[in-house]
């Protein structure tokens, strides 16, 4: 199956030689290698990465086409016709050398597949604890692994509020449990969710479905909606031996504040993709969780270092909540 790989990019140019370095050492190399580069400087321009690294064509996108989700799909315009899988991933990842091999073969498994996610290795620390195993209230256990328990979810499961899905799917409130919280198993499972940044999709998928213009810039949450509504026509797969580090770099990021406000007004934006009309229920238990996450962050004032982060994110996740009541995102 011929692949392409398209890297999207933001004031990244030493991060990006890093992932790229580990792309070299594939045992399945990409067919072609699209780098999108939005950044206002010319630091990545001036790498001449094509120079260094087979079948990589370089752009330099201008502000109109700047941002995750702008750039996506300039990269999807510009793959050749050959290509049948559609690869991508965040400019701050390094790869396991077998990483492409494990997203082709679950193609080749799974025939009906329209996307296939990688899996993050370096953020959680899991343990095998085999079949049968009691969970503490502290962990978190799913086929026969465990993982410590988030403080947040600690606090959700005591007052009701915990997702009543799988991981990967997303409950009527929303507010789930992400693909974080799949064991590195090796095994595949369906999913309604990929995380964009080590993602990839048939390139038949893009003929009805494009990354949407709502999300600009930074694009949080971009990744969930497009993959929800892709979800509705077909079946996706995380396959937990394709592995890759993810290191996260500061650089591109916004400031806290926007971040706090993106995190409410896109995680709505997101439930009503998937639930246009939810039950009053549902309704009451997505501001109970939004108002809880808000109030956990706020503490984190008295308990972390970073005192202003936690302050000017939380004040961000404040407007951003008073604000639905205001004016909506509007559904695209």
């Amino acid at each position: 199956m011929q692949f392409s790989l398209i890297i999207c990019t933001y004031r990244r140019a030493e991060a990006i030689v890093k992932l790229l370095n580990s792309v070299a050492l594939q045992t399945f190399y990409p067919n072609e290698i699209i780098i999108v580069d939005g950044s206002p400087d010319n630091d990545t321009q001036k790498l001449q990465l094509s120079k260094h690294f087979r079948n990589l064509i370089y752009y330099k996108v201008d502000a109109i086409d700047r941002g995750l989700t702008r750039q996506r799909n300039f990269g999807i315009q510009k793959v050749s016709d050959a290509i049948e899988i559609i690869c991508f991933l965040d400019d701050d990842t390094i790869l396991e050398s077998n990483y492409f091999e494990e997203i082709l073969k679950t193609y080749q498994t799974f025939p009906e597949a329209l996307g296939v996610g990688g899996y993050i290795n370096n953020e959680v620390k899991w343990e095998f604890v085999g079949e049968n195993y009691d969970a503490k209230a502290k962990e978190f256990y799913f086929d026969g692994w465990k993982r410590k328990e988030g403080s947040r979810f600690i606090l959700r499961k005591k007052i009701g509020l915990d997702s009543d899905v799988l991981p990967g799917f997303l409950p009527e409130f929303s507010h789930g449990r992400s693909i974080g919280f799949l064991p590195p198993s090796h095994k595949i499972y369906e999913v309604e969710q990929l995380m964009g940044g080590v993602s990839s999709f048939k390139k038949t998928v893009f003929n009805t479905f494009h990354f949407s213009n709502y999300f600009e810039g930074y694009g949080l949450y971009e990744d969930a909606d497009f993959t929800l509504r892709v979800a509705k026509s077909g079946k996706l797969y995380i396959n937990t031996a394709a592995q890759l580090g993810h290191f996260h770099d500061a650089s591109g990021r916004p400031n806290q504040y926007k971040y706090g406000k993106m995190v409410v007004q896109n995680g709505w934006y997101v439930w009503r993709v998937k639930y246009p009309n939810p039950s009053f229920k549902a309704k009451i238990k997505w501001h109970l969780i939004t108002c809880l996450l808000t109030f956990i962050r706020l503490t984190n004032v008295i308990t972390t270092a970073n005192r202003k982060a936690a302050f000017t994110e939380s004040l961000g996740r404040i407007i951003g909540w008073f604000s639905l009541f205001l004016s909506k995102p509007k559904l695209n």
